[in-house]
């Protein structure tokens, strides 16, 4: 369930548990946000890993079970805790982490923005939103399918109320989950003391077990079941298709609560249930027609189907507001066209919702359940999409250490190497998923892939295109210096992307109204490397002439980019700025075919789609719009 992104800001602002919240408060929230996803892939992973091992088959070999076992607890020993707990978790931006975080990181390190670092970002990014939509649909209804064992007559019921589930948990996002969020963390501490309880009761029923802490069990297993063992390799990661948040969300908590929490609950907690369901299974074969929900006694089955509901709940939710705060820095980082965010709280910046993303996730997650109709089917179509993106994120992770920790390139092949082949294993073994519905995700991702590098490349077009038109500032400063226009009261704010150039929507205005502001301020805004900037960072200014002045505003690619606020830090610098008394004046740009195409047709079409579509500039960068003069111009492309 992989959670790729800067996580979960909708649950957590920046900084605000780091400033407001003790060392154990931190690691709680850690445990109900963080740790959602694989805190619930016992469920289906020891189960689906056990078909694969025998042909679905219930006459099991001991070898078998304590081979399964035993690659489970060295995937969560190798991948999550030595990857991401102790490596990984230290290449942060000034404490943020994720996948587009380690492209920046690698781009700055590097000194560019090559075309390479953003392909391997886009990737990881689209991956994302695959895997998200199958995070919900399969964890909800791998819950609820528990209802089968307390009567058989309850499977009709299954995908409809799992459908309904899915339904209420979208409904409310738009309200905010604040206060969901603060159960979060209780919750999954009780899930995990449960299923850890659960798995230690069982293992009286076969102490033999114990054998699969032992990683020959493991390696023997794959040497000696060749195909089998191949493709039991690639359900196996269902056990770890969480790792990626604990990267993602290390800005919410910082280094030491996650590790801890992972260490001294979520582990062992883990570790015990999967041995559990090992041990009930060598003790009756039977129980792998759903391991999980018969370790629990008959009197406890339907408590356990609530808070497994409850668990896969909460994973859910971390999952889509993962990809809130994914599409945001996306959207900052030139990646997705401008969308609506809105934010439902006063007081924590980080919870946002946006109801493009809400909608197309809740869809596709519905339409998943109705189309495969089991967690078991899922599961198929389950793990290529976060096996690609900790590809990618161990790609970048060599370049960091490389060139911001500053190892030698060998040293850093070294430490990298040995975790870039497990995940390239466990990525072929997935593979072996597609034809069996694999295709979904890889086909969400190759068309959000599209989107992105079309975005980015159709952008890049259009400013090029426009800057061929433009005329250099100072030559426009001069003239209007020598009284060439008629100058009015008041403050016009002109926005461009290149300061050096007068803006398109300037020489328009001069134009149709031979007029300009006494007070004209040229604004450019940047989105930098970093993940937040701080205020005293936040403001340049440039004193052009006596009426102009060249203003440069910076967010980091985490924050919301709200300009008012932003430009209120130029008082401090001695620049009157009154928000009344100022216009802001926006260039819009209309798209239509040139003669000489400057991209693929099919790729020009999709570009101007999502240029129709973006959303207005003046509310992206939270501009009253009765302040607001939009001026409109034709680019060819």
């Amino acid at each position: 369930m992989g959670h790729v992104t800067a996580g979960t800001d909708d649950l957590v602002a920046e900084g605000h548990h780091r400033r407001g919240s003790g060392f154990w408060g931190l690691a709680l929230g850690s445990i109900g946000v963080v740790y959602g996803d694989i805190g619930t892939s016992p469920l289906y992973a020891f189960r689906e890993a056990l078909h694969a091992a025998t042909h679905g088959g219930t006459e099991m070999a001991r070898e078998a079970v304590l081979g399964v076992v035993s690659l489970i607890l060295w995937a969560l020993i190798v991948i999550v805790t030595l990857k991401y707990v102790v490596l990984l978790l230290r290449a942060d931006n000034k404490g943020e982490g994720g996948t587009l975080t380690l492209m920046a990181l690698a781009q700055r390190a590097l000194g560019r923005s090559g075309f390479t670092l953003v392909l391997l970002g886009a990737v990881g990014a689209a991956m994302f939103y695959g895997d998200a939509i199958i995070t919900p649909a399969v964890s909800v209804l791998s819950a609820v399918e528990g209802l089968e064992l307390v009567t058989p007559s309850f499977a009709p019921y299954v995908v409809p109320l799992t459908v309904a589930i899915i339904v209420g948990l979208f409904a409310v996002q738009s309200h905010g989950t604040a206060r969901v969020g603060a159960f979060f963390g209780p919750v999954m501490v009780a899930w995990f003391v449960v299923i850890g309880l659960l798995g230690l009761v069982h293992l009286a029923d076969e102490p033999g077990v114990f054998a699969a802490i032992n990683p020959w069990h493991a390696i023997s297993f794959m040497l000696g079941h060749g195909h089998i063992g191949f493709v039991t390799l690639g359900a196996v990661f269902l056990a770890v298709t969480g790792a990626e948040a604990l990267y993602a969300d290390l800005g919410h908590f910082g280094r030491r609560p996650i590790q801890i929490a992972w260490l001294g609950l979520v582990l062992p907690s883990l570790a015990l249930n999967y041995l559990g369901q090992g041990a009930l299974v060598l003790k009756n074969p039977a129980a792998l027609e759903n391991p999980f929900f018969l370790m629990a006694p008959s009197w406890a089955l339907i408590p356990m189907v609530v808070l497994a509901t409850i668990a896969t709940i909460i994973a859910s939710q971390a999952v889509i507001t993962g990809a809130y705060s994914l599409t945001r820095q996306a959207i900052q980082l030139g990646l997705l066209p401008r969308m609506k965010i809105s934010h439902t709280s006063e007081h924590q910046s980080g919870q946002i919702y946006i109801s493009q993303v809400n909608t197309a996730l809740a869809i596709g997650v519905i339409l998943l359940v109705l189309a495969f109709e089991s967690s078991s089917r899922l599961a198929s179509a389950y793990g290529i999409a976060v096996t690609t993106t900790m590809v990618v994120t161990a790609v970048m992770a060599y370049i960091v250490i490389w060139k911001v920790w500053r190892w030698s390139p060998l040293t850093a092949a070294l430490v990298i190497t040995p975790f870039l082949l497990i995940d390239l294993a466990f990525l072929a073994a997935n593979l072996l998923k597609v034809v069996d519905g694999g295709w979904v995700p890889l086909m969400i991702a190759l068309v959000l892939m599209l989107i992105m590098i079309t975005w980015r490349r159709g952008t890049r077009i259009v400013l090029d295109k426009t800057r061929k038109t433009e005329v250099p500032l100072m030559t426009i400063v001069n003239s209007l210096e020598t009284g060439s226009a008629a100058r009015v009261p008041g403050t016009a704010i002109f926005l461009t992307s290149d300061p050096d150039y007068a803006p398109t929507a300037l020489l328009h205005s001069l134009k149709h109204y031979k007029a300009l502001h006494k007070k004209v301020a040229i604004l450019t805004i940047k989105v930098e490397d970093d993940p937040v900037v701080a205020d005293a960072d936040r403001i340049a200014m440039e004193r052009v002439s006596d009426s102009f002045t060249r203003v440069r505003v910076a967010f980091g690619y985490m924050e919301d980019p709200n300009v008012p606020k932003a430009l209120a830090l130029c008082r401090k610098a001695g620049w009157t700025f009154d928000i009344m008394s100022t216009s802001f004046f926006l260039s819009r740009r209309h798209m239509r075919g040139g003669k000489t195409p400057l991209m693929p047709l099919w790729q020009r079409k999709l570009y101007m789609i999502l240029a129709r579509n973006a959303d207005d500039a003046s509310d992206y960068f939270s501009i009253p719009s009765n302040r607001v003069v939009e001026i409109g111009t034709q680019v060819l492309i």
